[in-house]
């Protein structure tokens, strides 16, 4: 046998074992199931990150993964076990975000909002704060409160902008179904008593009811005198005592100012704004949670109100 012969053998045989390796590589199993987090930007950072995961990295694999396809990032839900390499980078192509999801609210106020997506979700609440701001067309009563599902892993730019987004559309669609067209200046109105309603309701049932307590008292000029007015901000759970009525200063303040407070108090609900928008017929001008039933108890003069009031400090 030749030399070349021996060379072409040779060079054969590498090729060979380089193949076989090359495959045996591709079907073995990975260490990542359920849920990884693939970073953005390149196959070759992608793969860097992945190295430091116990992941068997090769000079190839850059390659192989942008040959794929358009690679997912964030956090992604990884489908099967023991997955080969192969069927990883297939799946970093095809598979689908981790979900979370971010409860508001109603009744809570912007600032305690903030506060609690920034520690569950570990962000910085300052960041959050500002990025609403910059954003939002005003601070308290607009984000809308329910459930909302968004990527795992967003940032608090990101979450602001998807929260800001969904709170827009909604107050633009609801005021048109409910009154025909959207006017900020009366929307905002309409909130303002939609967060008052949210604070003193015990109930959706009251709301109307509320509603209509509020409405007699604005037409009267009667101070609302509400003490969920002052549950404002910082404020959201104080028990409001005698001496915030006296001190607080604040135009929230309805014991000392006259009308509706300059914005709203908290986030509201869809009954909640309902109830603003359409107040029962009523002549009540007063209420006091019963004991009891820790619903109100619903007057029309004050002399009842006072008897109402007298008839729980008795009840234990």
């Amino acid at each position: 046998m030749t030399t070349i012969v021996k060379i072409i053998f040779a060079i054969f045989d590498i090729i060979f074992i380089l193949t076989l390796a090359f495959i045996i590589d591709l079907t073995a199993p990975t260490p990542f199931k359920n849920e990884i987090f693939i970073p953005k930007g390149s196959a070759t950072k992608i793969i860097s990150h992945l190295s430091k995961q116990n992941f068997n990295a090769t000079i190839f694999d850059s390659k192989i993964l942008e040959k794929i396809g358009k690679i997912q990032s964030g956090y992604l839900n990884l489908e099967g076990q023991n997955l080969t390499k192969i069927d990883f980078f297939y799946q970093l192509t095809k598979a689908k975000p981790v979900i979370d999801e971010i409860t508001l609210i109603p009744g809570e106020t912007t600032i305690v909002t903030l506060k609690n997506i920034a520690k569950e979700k570990n962000l910085d609440f300052i960041k959050l704060e500002i990025d609403f701001n910059q954003t939002a067309p005003f601070y308290e009563g607009f984000l809308v409160p329910e459930t909302y599902y968004l990527p795992k892993g967003l940032k608090e730019s990101e979450i602001i902008k998807f929260l800001v987004e969904k709170s827009k559309i909604y107050h633009k669609n609801l005021s048109k179904e409910i009154l025909g067209d959207f006017n900020k200046t009366k929307w905002q109105e309409i909130l303002i008593i939609a967060s008052i309603i949210q604070k003193e309701a015990a109930n959706a049932k009251e709301m109307p009811i509320i509603s209509s307590v509020i409405q007699n008292r604005l037409k009267k000029n009667m101070r609302l005198q509400m003490d969920g007015t002052l549950n404002y901000g910082e404020f959201s759970h104080q028990k409001i005592t005698p001496w915030r009525i006296k001190n607080d200063k604040s135009h929230f303040n309805t014991y000392l100012n006259n009308g509706l407070p300059k914005s709203a108090i908290c986030l509201v609900s869809k009954q909640a704004i309902k109830a603003a928008i359409n107040p029962i017929e009523s002549e009540f001008l007063y209420f006091v949670r019963d004991k009891k039933t820790g619903a109100h108890i619903f007057t029309k003069s004050l002399h009842e109100h006072l008897k109402a009031i007298n008839l729980q400090k008795n009840i234990k």
